[in-house]
């Protein structure tokens, strides 16, 4: 019995697991014109995506990212 839970978890985690993966967003902030990093995609006015459809997967190549972003090095 043990066995098969343990095979029902695996198979579980292994569907489940690309829905945690993360996503992280260059942003800008209309009033400020600030750029930040979100991990979500904005859902308000006061913010926009600034880098276009890329969705970055590290915080890393986000900051790589919102470099290179025109009006974020603007500022």
């Amino acid at each position: 019995m043990k066995i098969k839970t343990i095979i029902a978890a695996v198979a579980l985690t292994s569907f489940a697991a690309p829905a945690f993966a993360q996503a992280f967003y260059v942003v800008q902030d209309v009033k400020t014109k600030k750029c930040t990093i979100t991990e979500s995609k904005p859902t308000t006015t006061e913010t926009t995506v600034v880098s276009g459809d890329t969705v970055y997967k590290t915080r890393s190549e986000a900051e790589a990212g919102m470099k290179s972003v025109k009006v974020c090095t603007s500022n």
